[in-house]
């Protein structure tokens, strides 16, 4: 009795979390993969990222599946992402804008203490608009990267609405090593920290994340890359404000991914997956992210 009465209770303060399926976070991990910290050269792109997410397993605090939760998430996100790599240097590096806007649908299933919450929606997320410094040398790429997330987006109630209802600010920098001169083989990490203005509707903040994601490769044509790639997520400082609650979830995943260009017509694509061997405080379940980039 006491164990399904702290399993109860476990959900009711996850379950605005839950809903989300990616809760603490604007940013939502495995969407950059193998070379993921390398920006392109000068030029126009647009980048369509396309992900789908699944859990059937919520866990609590210690990482343990929550019994008689019985969640049922599926989220697919379609994000178009244009960027402007300019000829300008700051700092020796090339200086670039971009700007994002998710389309989310969600459907959400999951046990309470007051009955089955069931609940879907497709919608409009937050925007996104950064400016970012590359840097290019032999065997490196770097770079870094300042933008904001702005509340455009449909926000809660309800709850499966993608919007988030707050500004946030991300600060991202990375880099990609070419292990050898013919820079077949390849390492990349790429880290992101969120800092969340005040939600004014509930006056809560919600805590800070930090994002790691990034891969290893192998070149198998000058056109084709074949790697593993993985990412860690977590909330390291708790939500503060009136009603706010002490959760700070975690999640790591793994995978494999291909990713391929075709230089005539300037295009390309990759293909990840992961699966989340490690979640804290919220749905354990398979990312899939399918990446098409066009170069104007």
């Amino acid at each position: 009795m006491l164990a399904r009465a702290g399993a109860a209770i476990a959900v009711a303060a996850l379950l605005p979390a839950i809903v989300h399926a990616q809760p603490t976070a604007h940013y939502v991990p495995g969407i950059e993969g193998v070379k993921g910290a390398s920006l392109p050269p000068p030029g126009v792109y647009l980048r369509d990222y396309n992900v789908a997410y699944y859990a059937t397993q919520v866990n609590d605090a210690s990482g343990h599946a929550i019994s008689g939760a019985d969640p049922k998430a599926f989220v697919y996100a379609n994000v178009p992402r244009i960027l402007w790599i300019t000829d300008v240097k700051v700092l020796g590096g090339f200086l670039g804008v971009d700007a994002l806007l998710p389309l989310q649908y969600t459907d959400i299933q999951i046990n309470t203490p007051i009955g089955r919450y069931s609940d879907n929606n497709f919608g409009i997320g937050d925007a996104f608009a950064e400016v970012t410094l590359s840097w290019h040398t032999k065997r490196f790429d770097f770079a870094i990267g300042d933008g904001m997330w702005a509340p455009t987006g449909d926000s809660p109630p309800p709850a499966v609405h993608p919007g988030k209802g707050y500004w946030g600010n991300m600060i991202t920098a990375g880099a990609t090593w070419y292990c050898d001169e013919k820079k077949k083989w390849a390492i990349s990490a790429l880290n992101r920290y969120e800092i969340n203005l005040e939600n004014n509707d509930t006056d809560i903040t919600t805590g800070q994340t930090y994002t790691v994601e990034g891969g290893i490769s192998r070149a198998l044509s000058p056109t084709v890359d074949l790697g593993a790639i993985g990412y860690y997520q977590q909330k390291v400082t708790t939500d503060s404000g009136p009603g706010s609650n002490d959760v700070r979830d975690r999640v790591a995943g793994i995978g494999p991914e291909i990713s391929v260009f075709y230089p005539r017509i300037t295009f390309g694509w990759s293909l990840r997956y992961a699966y989340e061997f490690m979640a804290e405080s919220r749905l354990q379940g398979h990312t899939l992210a399918f990446t098409l980039t066009k170069r104007f």
